[in-house]
This record gives C-alpha cells, structure tokens and sequence, in this order.
C-alpha cells in the first residue's frame, strides 16, 4: 500500500494551498501542472511498464491541463497516444489552454467504443470543483470509461466524486489507481471513495512544507502503526488486574454468539479479565465454548448490580435484542459511572429514547446512525462527516460511524478517517468484534478517543490480514481473533 500523508483537506482548503504555492512558493500554475502531469505519467508507466496504447481523456479545466501533459509526455515516449476531449475546447484557458497546444495533436471526441483496444485510460475530466450532478457528455463520458473494461488512472480525483465527502455525483469513474496531488481530499477515504479511487498515491509536486503550516487540516488519516506506541510490551510484573475487567452485556435469547464474539475480542486484545451478562439459557454454553470468559445468566437488572460493580468498561448492544429484557439491561447500564461502548441494539434503542454523556464510545453503522439522526442510510451517506458531527453533538462522548473509511469523531471537531478495511468485513459479527477491541483497550488505560481510532484500525488490519490469508468472501467474524492478537503485540 502506498504511504500517505496523515493530513486530511477539503477541495476549498486544496485549492489554498495551490493558491499559497503559488504566492509564497513561487510556483506558477503550469510548473503545478507540468509536475502534476509528469508524476501521472511516471506512475502510469511504473505500474502499467507494458502499456504501449494510452487513451488519455480530457476536459476543459486544469485537471484536463494535467491530462493534456501525461498526453504530451507519453507521445514523447513514443508511446501511441488517443486523445480525447469532453466539453468545447474553446472553452480551454490559461495553463490548461497551454498544456493542450503544447501536446502536438488535436483532441477528438469521445464515443462508444473508443477506449476498447487502448492498454490504459487516463481519467482527466472533472477536477474537485464539480458541485451538482454529473450530467449530459460527462455522465456519457463516464459510462464510457467505465464500460470500457480497461484499467483507468484518475488525476487527482475520479471524475464524479466529491472530495470534500465521498458521495458520488451521479455517476463517477471507478478507477484503477487514483493519484491526487498537494492535500490529501478526505473524500478520497470514505463513503464510495476508496471504491472509485481504486489504489490511492499522492504526490505533493513539492510545494513547500511552510505551505501547508499556513491552512488548517479538515481530518487525519488514522493508521495502526500510529498506535504502536501504546501498545509497548507489558512490564514483566505486571498481572490480570493491571489489565482491566471487560463487562459484555447482550445475547437475548438466540443471540449469543454476538456477546461471545465481543468479549472474546476484548480477551484477545489484552483485557485482564472478561465478564458476559447474557440471558440465562445461553451462560453455560458460553462457558463451554470459550472457559476463559466468566459468563453470568442474568434474568434482571438488579443480578446485572454486582457484575457492573466490578467492570472497568462496559460493553453494551451485542446480540442485545430490544424487547423487554434488553431494554432493561440498557436502562441498569446507564446508570454505570464506568466509561461505556455502546453498540448494535443498544443504538437502536438509544434512538428512541436519546441521552447524552461524555464517557461513552459509540459504534453506528449507516443504519443505526440514521435511526439516531432521525434520517435515511443513505442521507447519512451522502456527507458521513456532517453525520458523525451531528451524533457527537447529539450524544457526546466518542462517535465511530462506521463502513467503509470508518470515521472517529471526540469533541475536539477533528475527525478522524481509517482507510484500512475490505469487502469481507460485510459479514454478521465483525461489529461485535470492534466494541471488544475497543473496551479491551479502554480497559488498559487508553484515552476514549486513542481507544476508539486504535480499535476501528486494529480491527481493519485484522481483516485486511484475514483476506489475504483466505479470501475476502466467506471471511468471518472470528477469522480476526488470531491476527489481532498478533497486532496488539507489535515488535
């Protein structure tokens, strides 16, 4: 995987530091774009070395002027080179308007079954400024591409997605490899982005550091090994109750293997000890299956007393059910002064009966975090960074939304974005996964917040490490356990 910058931009914020590059680094537009083109093409003949046929389709703003160069260059090359242009080329202006001259060959229309027998499409059409709706030749432009079969380059951004979140414009190109250049768009990382980006690079085109110190990041880019730090060896004295007490409340009854999978998940991630307070007929079962885990049929809120006194964390949702007994349970746990993770039906009924507290984690996906908004999966969708705003300021405490690019947002306003994570995770169980992951590290002494953006990318890295080893299709929940244990103890 390419390394990526940690900072995180919206498409305004880009375009400031293009400006300030400019200003204070001396850098005029079409060195930007000349650099730009040049490091497309770079990367277009490193991972494509066979590639003689290049297809390179523009538009009519400077990220046609970038594919204008990547034309320029590979004709230079003496690679055979299609040209393609989308919009009225007089419409081209300024660095755009030079780059197209300078390529040597006028550009032609694009139509169906143009791109069938090129080696590679360079994606060129719309830059980050698209606002509205891809429509007329651009959507046909699209479909083109992407009906082509071939594999495709998107400059800076696949045309149709919004940078600033992610959603698709109508319809967007789903590119092979994406290269975006001077801020990192968080858009890239979240919602249908890393569907449509394909392998994601950046190249900064060498805008000076004291550029960037000039405009303020929109998220950051979470990864494990920023964590690592706090996952050091433990001191050669230390013992079970230096590590914390997982209590994992849920499994109604045909549920239980939701709580197992969660407290099994807090024990493989270093609690010191791990509890489950599940419905009666499912405590001995449990026992049998995992002896590590101390699990307690609870029949009412007062048995759950004793169990809460001792916990340090509380996980609370997995396999919960929302009848009565899960409403009870939930009602107990909140009355908890531990730090909580809350999570699958303790969501559901947190949305119908709303609270809010500073010591608590929550886990949504699209659907639960829109039943606690009051809107559609796909409202939540369509901008994940004004919903995840809207549920920390609603609920308090830690808020992960998650799907792919799974978001962490505290109380500070800076979100944060895990861009780890595959396909296989849409299997039952891989949520209950996180809210142990989370607890168990809550329990060691990790901030909330350091917890919640630890777990979301311990656990992608768990299953990035579980496809590769079988697959991503039939991946299960519990194919996780053995690479986080792994993870948790980094070298």
């Amino acid at each position: 995987m390419p390394t990526l910058p940690h900072d995180l931009y919206r498409a305004a914020q880009v375009r400031e530091l293009d400006r300030l590059a400019m200003e204070l680094g001396g850098l005029g537009g079409g060195v930007l774009m000349e650099r730009a083109g040049r490091a497309a093409f770079e990367l277009l003949c490193r991972h494509w070395p066979e590639a003689h046929r290049i297809a390179v389709v523009c538009g009519v703003g400077n990220n046609g002027g970038d594919g204008f160069v990547v034309a320029r260059l590979a004709r230079e090359a003496g690679l055979e080179v299609a040209l393609y242009q989308v919009g009225e080329a007089s419409r081209l202006q300024g660095d755009a308007l030079a780059a197209a001259q300078a390529v040597g060959m006028t550009a032609r229309p694009l139509a169906p079954g143009d791109l069938r027998h090129c080696d590679v499409v360079v994606d060129a059409l719309l830059g980050t400024g698209l606002s509205g709706a891809v429509h007329d030749a651009w959507r046909t432009a699209i479909e083109i591409i992407n009906g082509s079969g071939r594999p495709v380059l998107a400059l800076d951004i696949p045309s149709g997605l919004d940078a600033d979140t992610g959603a698709v414009l109508g319809c967007a190109v789903r590119a092979t490899l994406t290269l975006t250049f001077i801020g990192l768009k968080q858009g890239l990382l979240t919602a249908a982005g890393p569907a449509c980006c394909g392998e994601l690079h950046f190249a900064s085109l060498a805008v000076p550091p004291a550029v960037y110190g000039r405009v303020p990041v929109a998220a950051r880019r979470l990864d494990s090994a920023q964590f690592a730090a706090w996952l050091a060896p433990r001191r050669r004295d230390a013992h079970k109750g230096d590590c914390g007490h997982v209590l994992v409340v849920g499994g109604d009854l045909g549920y239980a293997g939701a709580a197992r999978l969660a407290a099994e998940a807090a024990a493989r991630c270093g609690a010191g000890l791990v509890s489950v307070a599940t419905h009666a007929a499912h405590a001995a079962a449990l026992t049998a299956a995992r002896p590590e885990l101390m699990c307690h049929g609870v029949e009412s809120a007062a048995e759950l007393e004793p169990l809460l006194r001792r916990a340090t964390v509380v996980v609370i949702g997995p396999g919960l059910g929302q009848g009565a007994w899960g409403r009870h349970m939930l009602g107990k746990v909140l009355q908890a002064r531990q730090p909580l993770v809350v999570d699958a039906d303790a969501l559901n009924l947190l949305a119908q009966e709303p609270t809010h507290r500073k010591d608590w984690v929550l886990t949504p996906h699209p659907g639960e975090a829109g039943r606690l908004l009051g809107e559609t999966a796909a409202q939540v969708q369509a901008n994940r960074f004004t919903a995840v705003a809207g549920l920390q300021a609603s609920f308090g405490g830690v808020v992960v939304l998650k799907g792919p690019g799974s978001l962490v947002l505290a109380d500070d306003g800076l979100p944060g974005i895990c861009a780890g994570g595959n396909p296989g995770m849409a299997s039952g169980g891989m949520g209950d996964v996180l809210s142990g992951i989370i607890a168990a590290l809550i329990a060691q002494g990790l901030p909330l917040r350091e917890a919640a953006g630890a777990g979301v990318c311990l656990h992608a890295a768990a299953a990035d490490a579980a496809a590769v080893a079988g697959g991503e299709r039939g991946l299960l929940a519990s194919d996780l356990f053995p690479h986080l244990r792994r993870l948790v103890n980094p070298q």
